[in-house]
């Protein structure tokens, strides 16, 4: 008899902001297929004879690892083992869950998909930016950033998200964000918009830094910022000057000694 595969988010980057659910999968698995931005300090929720396997992609290898790991996720199910795939963030938001539910499916094996707390949402929100507000934002996009016109990779409709979207959040952008900058400004978006980038959101690491549209490539040069970072375009933006309640949680920790 066939086995059961969870796909699982595993959050953010806290641990403890992993669900009741998530966590439940982790200690019933027999099998621990795990990604590259997962927080191990979950695996040591797994039980002691689980089988811990690393999933990460390595740049240039995204495809062919990608299948390995469906063959992987239906070899062990086959064993009849309960299987977790464990990811960062959230299994269907750039998380290719939606690839991996595909395969099992057409092979007959059971799964389930258990929601995580995206990034998107989860970064700002630890940078004390809202990523919706009612004075300032009523819409809210979640983006790739990665892609570059020059491969033949964007298929982003800047004309669209431009000036038709309040909050544009891109994962993955780090590394080209000079392009979604230019893009966003050559389609309308003001020069002067508010950007936060947070590095290593929900984590002990977390760091974030503000700019405007116009400014904000230099000044992550400058900063020195790397992956994995949140880039958050729009008015909720400016929020974090006011309402960044992790940085002084971690000043009235230092101050009280506690």
């Amino acid at each position: 008899m066939y086995g059961i595969v969870y796909l699982v988010g595993a959050g953010p980057g806290d641990p403890k902001l992993i669900t009741v659910k998530g966590l439940e999968c982790i200690q019933q698995a027999d099998v621990i297929a795990y990604d590259r931005l997962v927080n191990k300090e979950l695996l040591a929720q797994a039980k002691p004879d689980a089988e811990l396997i690393y999933c990460g992609k390595e740049p240039g290898r995204h495809h062919f690892i990608q299948e390995e790991i469906h063959q992987l996720l239906v070899e062990k199910a086959k064993e009849g083992k309960t299987v977790t795939r464990l990811k960062g963030g959230d299994p269907f938001v750039f998380g290719r869950g939606a690839e991996e539910a595909e395969v099992l499916r057409a092979a007959g094996i059971r799964y389930e998909v258990v929601p995580g707390i995206t990034a998107g949402i989860a970064a700002p929100a630890y940078a004390g930016i809202s990523v919706t507000h009612r004075e300032m934002a009523s819409s809210f996009a979640i983006i790739t950033g990665h892609g570059r016109d020059s491969k033949g990779q964007d298929t982003i409709k800047w004309e669209h998200i431009a000036t038709g979207i309040d909050t544009l959040a891109f994962y993955m952008g780090v590394g080209n964000l000079r392009y979604i900058a230019d893009q966003l400004m050559t389609y309308g978006r003001p020069r002067t918009t508010p950007v936060a980038i947070i590095e290593k959101g929900t984590t002990a690491q977390q760091r974030t830094i503000t700019a405007t549209l116009e400014t904000i490539a230099d000044e992550a040069v400058t900063q020195q910022i790397k992956n994995p970072a949140m880039v958050l375009v729009g008015e909720v933006a400016s929020l974090h000057d006011t309402l960044a309640w992790v940085e002084e949680e971690a000043q009235y920790v230092n101050h009280s000694g506690n």
